[in-house]
Protein backbone atom coordinates (compact mmCIF):
# COMPACT_ATOMS: atom_id res chain seq x y z
CA UNK A 1 0.00 0.00 0.00
CA UNK A 2 1.60 3.73 -1.07
CA UNK A 3 1.33 6.19 1.87
CA UNK A 4 0.26 9.61 1.21
CA UNK A 5 1.98 12.67 2.57
CA UNK A 6 -1.23 12.89 4.72
CA UNK A 7 -0.55 9.46 6.44
CA UNK A 8 3.29 10.47 7.38
CA UNK A 9 3.23 11.38 11.04
CA UNK A 10 5.28 14.11 12.39
CA UNK A 11 7.23 15.25 15.29
CA UNK A 12 7.05 18.52 17.32
CA UNK A 13 10.29 20.02 17.62
CA UNK A 14 11.60 21.57 20.50
CA UNK A 15 10.34 25.55 18.77
CA UNK A 16 7.26 23.96 17.76
CA UNK A 17 7.88 23.19 14.32
CA UNK A 18 6.97 20.15 12.89
CA UNK A 19 9.10 17.49 11.19
CA UNK A 20 8.05 13.93 9.34
CA UNK A 21 9.16 11.52 10.72
CA UNK A 22 10.05 9.85 6.96
CA UNK A 23 11.98 11.61 4.48
CA UNK A 24 13.88 11.17 1.56
CA UNK A 25 17.69 11.02 1.50
CA UNK A 26 20.13 12.43 -1.52
CA UNK A 27 23.43 10.94 -0.09
CA UNK A 28 25.15 9.94 -3.19
CA UNK A 29 22.51 10.82 -5.76
CA UNK A 30 24.36 12.34 -8.09
CA UNK A 31 24.38 12.86 -12.09
CA UNK A 32 22.10 13.46 -14.83
CA UNK A 33 19.22 11.46 -13.03
CA UNK A 34 19.38 13.24 -9.85
CA UNK A 35 16.78 15.91 -10.75
CA UNK A 36 14.02 12.66 -11.82
CA UNK A 37 14.95 10.88 -9.25
CA UNK A 38 13.87 13.12 -6.21
CA UNK A 39 10.74 14.33 -8.69
CA UNK A 40 9.60 10.49 -8.37
CA UNK A 41 10.10 10.85 -4.22
CA UNK A 42 7.66 13.98 -4.54
CA UNK A 43 5.33 12.36 -7.20
CA UNK A 44 4.75 9.37 -4.57
CA UNK A 45 4.17 11.61 -1.81
CA UNK A 46 7.41 12.23 -0.33
CA UNK A 47 7.36 15.89 1.57
CA UNK A 48 10.64 15.88 3.46
CA UNK A 49 14.02 15.99 1.67
CA UNK A 50 17.69 15.83 3.00
CA UNK A 51 20.25 17.00 1.38
CA UNK A 52 23.56 18.95 2.14
CA UNK A 53 26.38 21.12 0.54
CA UNK A 54 28.80 18.14 0.72
CA UNK A 55 26.38 15.67 -1.74
CA UNK A 56 26.79 18.48 -4.47
CA UNK A 57 23.12 18.14 -5.46
CA UNK A 58 21.84 20.83 -3.60
CA UNK A 59 20.59 22.60 -7.39
CA UNK A 60 19.18 18.91 -8.59
CA UNK A 61 16.79 19.38 -5.32
CA UNK A 62 16.06 22.47 -6.26
CA UNK A 63 14.91 22.08 -9.48
CA UNK A 64 13.12 19.12 -8.82
CA UNK A 65 11.32 20.77 -6.33
CA UNK A 66 10.21 23.85 -8.79
CA UNK A 67 9.59 21.31 -11.25
CA UNK A 68 7.17 19.34 -8.99
CA UNK A 69 4.44 22.46 -8.54
CA UNK A 70 3.91 21.22 -5.03
CA UNK A 71 3.75 24.12 -3.05
CA UNK A 72 6.77 25.13 -0.70
CA UNK A 73 5.07 25.55 2.56
CA UNK A 74 4.32 21.44 1.96
CA UNK A 75 7.95 20.97 1.14
CA UNK A 76 10.23 20.47 4.58
CA UNK A 77 13.60 20.50 3.26
CA UNK A 78 17.01 20.68 4.92
CA UNK A 79 20.64 21.26 4.12
CA UNK A 80 23.64 21.29 5.79
CA UNK A 81 26.66 22.73 6.76
CA UNK A 82 30.30 21.60 4.64
CA UNK A 83 33.16 20.97 7.14
CA UNK A 84 34.84 23.84 5.28
CA UNK A 85 32.69 26.47 6.11
CA UNK A 86 32.79 27.03 9.49
CA UNK A 87 33.91 30.41 9.88
CA UNK A 88 31.38 32.56 10.64
CA UNK A 89 31.55 34.42 7.23
CA UNK A 90 31.89 31.47 5.57
CA UNK A 91 29.00 30.32 7.17
CA UNK A 92 27.06 33.07 5.83
CA UNK A 93 28.06 33.15 2.08
CA UNK A 94 27.94 29.31 1.69
CA UNK A 95 23.84 29.26 3.45
CA UNK A 96 23.38 31.96 1.20
CA UNK A 97 24.95 29.91 -1.79
CA UNK A 98 22.79 26.39 -0.77
CA UNK A 99 19.21 28.82 -1.26
CA UNK A 100 20.51 29.73 -4.77
CA UNK A 101 20.93 26.36 -5.55
CA UNK A 102 17.59 25.22 -3.81
CA UNK A 103 15.84 28.07 -5.33
CA UNK A 104 14.13 28.84 -2.28
CA UNK A 105 14.23 32.13 0.48
CA UNK A 106 14.31 29.74 3.34
CA UNK A 107 15.09 26.00 4.37
CA UNK A 108 13.19 24.23 7.15
CA UNK A 109 16.19 22.64 8.55
CA UNK A 110 20.33 23.80 8.74
CA UNK A 111 22.41 21.31 10.45
CA UNK A 112 26.26 21.85 11.51
CA UNK A 113 27.62 18.82 9.48
CA UNK A 114 30.00 17.60 11.34
CA UNK A 115 31.51 19.26 15.24
CA UNK A 116 34.98 18.81 13.00
CA UNK A 117 36.14 19.22 17.34
CA UNK A 118 40.06 19.54 16.04
CA UNK A 119 39.95 21.72 13.28
CA UNK A 120 39.38 25.49 13.26
CA UNK A 121 41.01 25.29 17.32
CA UNK A 122 38.02 23.53 18.30
CA UNK A 123 35.63 26.70 17.79
CA UNK A 124 32.29 24.59 16.92
CA UNK A 125 30.36 26.40 19.58
CA UNK A 126 30.81 29.74 17.58
CA UNK A 127 29.30 28.12 14.47
CA UNK A 128 26.48 27.28 16.17
CA UNK A 129 26.09 30.71 17.30
CA UNK A 130 26.36 31.76 13.53
CA UNK A 131 23.48 29.10 13.35
CA UNK A 132 21.33 31.01 15.40
CA UNK A 133 21.40 34.10 13.16
CA UNK A 134 19.72 32.46 10.54
CA UNK A 135 17.42 31.63 12.25
CA UNK A 136 16.57 35.27 13.83
CA UNK A 137 16.85 36.20 9.90
CA UNK A 138 14.42 33.50 8.13
CA UNK A 139 16.72 31.88 6.57
CA UNK A 140 16.45 29.02 8.43
CA UNK A 141 13.43 27.81 9.99
CA UNK A 142 14.74 25.36 12.31
CA UNK A 143 18.37 24.80 12.84
CA UNK A 144 20.21 21.24 14.37
CA UNK A 145 23.54 19.61 14.48
CA UNK A 146 24.83 16.32 12.66
CA UNK A 147 26.72 13.61 14.32
CA UNK A 148 27.62 15.47 17.30
CA UNK A 149 28.24 13.15 20.57
CA UNK A 150 27.42 14.22 23.98
CA UNK A 151 30.46 15.54 25.03
CA UNK A 152 30.03 18.10 21.58
CA UNK A 153 26.25 18.64 22.53
CA UNK A 154 27.24 19.64 26.15
CA UNK A 155 29.34 22.05 25.36
CA UNK A 156 27.30 24.01 23.35
CA UNK A 157 24.79 24.25 26.07
CA UNK A 158 27.33 25.46 28.44
CA UNK A 159 29.06 28.19 25.61
CA UNK A 160 25.80 28.84 23.84
CA UNK A 161 23.32 27.97 26.15
CA UNK A 162 20.97 26.46 23.02
CA UNK A 163 20.39 22.63 22.62
CA UNK A 164 20.02 21.57 19.25
CA UNK A 165 16.47 21.00 17.65
CA UNK A 166 17.43 18.00 15.94
CA UNK A 167 21.25 15.57 16.13
CA UNK A 168 21.32 13.39 13.16
CA UNK A 169 23.44 10.48 13.99
CA UNK A 170 24.12 7.01 12.43
CA UNK A 171 21.88 4.81 14.08
CA UNK A 172 20.66 1.66 13.46
CA UNK A 173 20.09 -2.32 14.37
CA UNK A 174 23.94 -2.84 14.40
CA UNK A 175 24.70 0.49 16.12
CA UNK A 176 21.62 1.47 18.13
CA UNK A 177 23.53 4.32 19.77
CA UNK A 178 21.32 4.46 22.74
CA UNK A 179 23.44 6.60 25.03
CA UNK A 180 23.43 9.21 22.65
CA UNK A 181 19.75 9.08 21.84
CA UNK A 182 19.06 8.93 25.17
CA UNK A 183 21.07 11.91 26.15
CA UNK A 184 19.40 13.98 22.88
CA UNK A 185 15.84 13.18 23.76
CA UNK A 186 16.40 14.05 27.54
CA UNK A 187 17.51 17.46 26.61
CA UNK A 188 14.39 18.11 24.24
CA UNK A 189 15.97 17.03 20.73
CA UNK A 190 14.99 14.44 18.10
CA UNK A 191 16.93 12.17 16.89
CA UNK A 192 17.16 11.60 13.21
CA UNK A 193 18.62 8.09 11.67
CA UNK A 194 21.24 8.18 9.13
CA UNK A 195 22.11 4.85 7.35
CA UNK A 196 18.74 3.51 8.66
CA UNK A 197 18.53 0.10 6.95
CA UNK A 198 22.39 -0.50 6.42
CA UNK A 199 22.55 -0.42 3.17
CA UNK A 200 20.90 -3.94 3.73
CA UNK A 201 23.15 -6.03 5.28
CA UNK A 202 20.85 -7.61 7.73
CA UNK A 203 18.08 -8.55 5.26
CA UNK A 204 19.11 -12.13 5.05
CA UNK A 205 19.19 -12.70 9.01
CA UNK A 206 16.91 -15.86 9.11
CA UNK A 207 15.02 -14.40 12.16
CA UNK A 208 14.28 -11.38 10.19
CA UNK A 209 13.37 -13.24 7.06
CA UNK A 210 10.92 -15.54 8.84
CA UNK A 211 9.30 -12.45 11.07
CA UNK A 212 9.05 -10.73 7.67
CA UNK A 213 7.04 -13.10 5.81
CA UNK A 214 4.57 -13.73 9.12
CA UNK A 215 4.28 -9.85 9.16
CA UNK A 216 3.50 -9.40 5.21
CA UNK A 217 6.25 -6.82 4.85
CA UNK A 218 10.04 -7.01 3.99
CA UNK A 219 12.80 -6.54 5.94
CA UNK A 220 13.17 -3.00 4.95
CA UNK A 221 9.83 -2.22 6.06
CA UNK A 222 10.33 -3.64 9.59
CA UNK A 223 14.16 -1.94 10.34
CA UNK A 224 12.33 1.31 9.02
CA UNK A 225 9.19 0.65 11.38
CA UNK A 226 11.49 -0.62 13.90
CA UNK A 227 12.93 3.26 14.02
CA UNK A 228 9.47 4.70 13.63
CA UNK A 229 8.28 3.34 16.43
CA UNK A 230 11.88 4.31 18.48
CA UNK A 231 10.86 7.83 17.95
CA UNK A 232 13.52 8.30 15.48
CA UNK A 233 12.85 10.28 12.02
CA UNK A 234 14.18 8.30 9.05
CA UNK A 235 15.24 9.26 5.24
CA UNK A 236 16.05 6.09 3.54
CA UNK A 237 17.64 6.80 0.42
CA UNK A 238 17.37 5.16 -3.08
CA UNK A 239 16.93 5.28 -6.45
CA UNK A 240 14.53 3.07 -7.79
CA UNK A 241 10.86 3.29 -7.68
CA UNK A 242 9.49 0.31 -6.67
CA UNK A 243 11.87 0.62 -3.69
CA UNK A 244 10.91 4.22 -2.49
CA UNK A 245 7.54 3.29 -2.52
CA UNK A 246 8.33 0.35 -0.34
CA UNK A 247 10.27 2.58 2.27
CA UNK A 248 6.77 4.49 2.38
CA UNK A 249 4.74 1.53 3.03
CA UNK A 250 5.50 1.18 6.96
CA UNK A 251 2.53 2.93 8.63
CA UNK A 252 -0.02 0.21 8.21
CA UNK A 253 1.41 -2.34 10.55
CA UNK A 254 3.00 -2.37 14.11
CA UNK A 255 6.01 -4.75 15.05
CA UNK A 256 5.19 -7.63 17.68
CA UNK A 257 7.14 -8.31 20.50
CA UNK A 258 9.48 -10.96 18.95
CA UNK A 259 10.22 -8.95 16.17
CA UNK A 260 11.38 -5.72 18.11
CA UNK A 261 13.50 -8.62 20.11
CA UNK A 262 15.38 -9.71 17.38
CA UNK A 263 15.99 -6.36 16.13
CA UNK A 264 17.05 -5.29 19.15
CA UNK A 265 19.28 -8.05 19.79
CA UNK A 266 21.20 -7.09 16.94
CA UNK A 267 23.52 -4.18 18.62
CA UNK A 268 27.02 -4.48 17.94
CA UNK A 269 28.18 -1.51 19.95
CA UNK A 270 30.93 0.38 18.90
CA UNK A 271 31.77 -2.45 16.63
CA UNK A 272 28.57 -1.98 14.63
CA UNK A 273 29.39 1.65 13.82
CA UNK A 274 29.85 2.40 9.87
CA UNK A 275 30.70 5.54 9.61
CA UNK A 276 33.72 7.74 11.46
CA UNK A 277 33.46 8.59 15.23
CA UNK A 278 32.32 11.81 15.55
CA UNK A 279 35.73 12.99 17.09
CA UNK A 280 37.84 11.27 14.33
CA UNK A 281 36.53 13.41 11.56
CA UNK A 282 38.39 16.56 11.25
CA UNK A 283 39.29 16.90 7.90
CA UNK A 284 38.26 20.31 6.30
CA UNK A 285 36.86 19.30 2.92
Amino acid sequence: MTQTSASIPTLTMSDGRHIPQLGFGTYKIAGAKTQAIIEQALELGYRHIDTAQMYDNEAEVGSAITASGIPREEIFLTTKLNNDHHEPDSARRSLDESLTKLQTDHVDLFLIHWPMPKAYGGSYPETWRVMQEFVADGRARTVGVSNFDVPHLERLLAEVGVMPAINQIEAHPLFRNDTLRAWTKEHGGIVEAWRPIIRGEIFDDPQLSVAAERLGHTPAQLVLRWHIERGDVVFPKSVHLERMRENMGIFDFSLDEHTRAILDGMDRGEAGRTGPHPNELNEVI
